[in-house]
């Protein structure tokens, strides 16, 4: 991952797309907030500090190198339905959680099989999905503080999927190739999964560390 490339962050005025976004931008990525209301992401974006420019979702999107998806799932479609036209060619990262609201802690997961599946067809053919980031507590991504935590990353593309694993490494966190982007489902439940163990045992944002010495498949060396 170039982290001077011009990234999107759609849904960058919530918790996890403003955390991502100012990550992103500590660690030298331009980085623009796309929200509905470019009012507020100008808002957000000059709380953030960083040199974090706003934007409109298609602006931010047509600007970008890489658009990451930050929105609810209740959102997801329209969101999409708004970059569409703008990310021909270009990898999407999705990072929605098929959360039902009230019912947070119980796993629901779309027809589709994954939010990042449904994403991929609602893009359609051209437009490269990755899928990341649904286990990382966003009030702990938005500290300075080493979180400790993994990223599961999942792709169809390899090469596409090798660049947001080092997204993930360059802002602080583990990024580790999941296999298809299919194999996003488990990651997504496993959100619902991770809030019932913080209201149960009084966790403070759980997330996930995968055991084990790993070996990266690239350089031979342990992660």
């Amino acid at each position: 991952m170039t982290m001077t490339q011009k990234i999107a962050v759609i849904g960058g005025t919530g918790k996890l797309g403003a955390a991502l976004a100012r990550r992103l931008a500590r660690a030298g990525a331009a980085v623009t907030l796309g929200s509905r209301d470019p009012d507020r992401a100008r808002a957000a974006a000059e709380e953030l500090g960083h040199g974090i420019a706003a934007a409109g979702y298609a602006e931010a999107a047509a600007g970008a190198d890489l658009v990451i998806v930050a929105v609810p799932f209740a959102a997801q479609e329209g969101a999409l339905a708004e970059i569409a036209p703008h990310v021909a060619g270009k990898i999407v990262v999705d990072t929605t959680v098929p959360l039902v609201p009230p019912k947070v802690m119980r796993v629901s997961l779309p027809a589709e099989g994954s939010a990042a599946v449904r994403a991929a067809q609602l893009l359609g053919e051209g437009v490269t999905v990755v899928s990341g980031f649904h286990n990382v507590a966003a009030h702990k991504l938005a500290t300075d503080e080493d979180i400790g935590c993994d990223v599961l990353v999942f792709g169809d593309d390899k090469a596409a999927r090798e660049q947001v694993v080092a997204l993930a490494d360059a802002i602080g966190l583990r990024g580790i190739h999941g296999g298809a982007l299919a194999n996003s489902a488990a990651a997504e439940a496993l959100t619902s999964i991770l809030i019932f163990l913080n209201k149960t045992y009084q966790v403070d944002g759980a997330g996930i560390r995968i055991t084990g010495t790993l070996i990266d498949p690239a350089s031979g060396k342990a992660l």
